[in-house]
């Protein structure tokens, strides 16, 4: 037999007499074949470099092998480790991913859902757009069967599977930080409040301020258009243009403060000696910036792996199981160089010795 091209099922049993049924369940090691002719089959399987049909076999076994992750961009470091603990989950239990982004636009969200489900994934992972404000979409991919986990960013009133960062303890962390080490005038650059992880975020900023009896003015918040050290620049010169007096920022991502912190050099004013600076997230530059930056760090990797385990979890108990599950994983304030204790604070909080360890609650 000449290997003109692919070798099927086909050509080896035609070879060895047999059908190709017999053939298949050789391969697949089914008691019901003989000793002999699994060795016979397996020697002309590896002889002809034979390779399944991945497409045959997916419809035969109604699955693909293939999990889809769609999240906003692929190039932060955020979604990236994220992307990170899902391939480590699912490669382990034999999936390949697919990895498709949206970037913030609600319309390629729809249309790679599409796509995914007429590629016949297996199930989907996904952290929506800020825009995604409807989820027909997300139902109609419910109705052909296909399993859902939405992460990171929360749909209210959709139901499936979620695993999510509590935001709102992450902000409340850092801003009674700051109020503990002496901050008065605390300004917030806030993220689109229309998602809810950056609502939440908000509330931890007001809250903090309401149980520490601190006034909140409203002329130290200023709403971000995006989550880039750009939109980083554009928000703090806004706030710098109001003329307060400021002690501290806490900025609704480490991204946001970057380009906080230009801005604030820019102007004269020294960080951390001048004003305290907080971020979120805890990126990979975060503890190498000059100086390093105080920040919330959130279980990345972990949020993808739990994610996925939930979605294996799916097909391993197709139809048995009634419930959704709702993880809120916990996130931990890691304090650096770009804050400070002002010198007339009575705080009982102090900075670690060591930069970028987190912070410990005294009593």
């Amino acid at each position: 037999m000449q290997q003109t091209r692919q070798t099927t099922i086909v050509d080896i049993a035609n070879q060895l007499g047999v059908s190709p049924s017999t053939v298949s369940r050789a391969l697949h090691d089914h008691p019901s074949i003989s000793a002999k002719t699994k060795r016979n089959v397996v020697r002309l399987a590896e002889k002809y470099s034979y390779q399944p049909n991945l497409l045959a076999l997916s419809l035969l076994n109604k699955r693909s092998g293939v999990i889809g992750i769609l999240v906003p961009e692929i190039t932060s470091y955020f979604f990236a480790t994220v992307i990170s603990g899902v391939q480590d989950m699912v490669s382990s239990a034999g999936y390949k991913l697919l990895i498709c982004q949206s970037g913030e636009s609600f319309e390629e969200e729809e249309k790679l859902l599409q796509d995914m489900a007429l590629s016949r994934v297996d199930g989907v992972l996904i952290s929506p757009t800020f825009r995604t404000n409807s989820f027909q979409h997300f139902e109609r991919l419910k109705k052909t069967g296909i399993p859902l986990v939405i992460f990171d960013r929360d749909c209210p009133g959709f139901e499936a599977d979620k695993v999510l960062v509590d935001s709102y303890d992450g902000a409340y962390q850092a801003v009674e930080y700051l109020i503990k080490t002496g901050c008065k005038r605390i300004a917030h650059i806030a993220g689109p409040i229309a998602i809810p992880t950056f609502k939440q975020r908000l509330d931890g900023y007001l809250n903090a301020h309401y149980d520490n009896n601190i006034p909140i003015r409203s002329e130290l918040i200023v709403y971000s258009n995006g989550f880039s050290s750009d939109d980083g620049v554009e928000a703090a010169t806004q706030l710098l243009d109001r003329h307060e007096k400021i002690d501290a920022i806490f900025a609704v991502n480490d991204a946001v403060s970057i380009g906080t912190t230009h801005v604030l050099r820019e102007n004269g004013y020294r960080v951390p000696d001048d004003i305290s600076l907080v971020g979120f997230d805890d990126e990979s530059y975060a503890q190498y910036y000059f100086p390093s930056l105080s920040t919330v760090w959130q279980p990345v990797y972990e949020l993808g792996m739990l994610s996925a385990k939930i979605l294996l979890d799916r097909f391993a108990n197709r139809g048995q199981l009634q419930s959704y599950r709702y993880e809120v994983l916990k996130p931990e304030l890691v304090i650096r160089e770009s804050s400070r204790i002002i010198a007339e604070s009575t705080s009982s909080y102090a900075l670690p010795n060591r930069p970028g360890t987190p912070l410990v609650h005294q009593a």
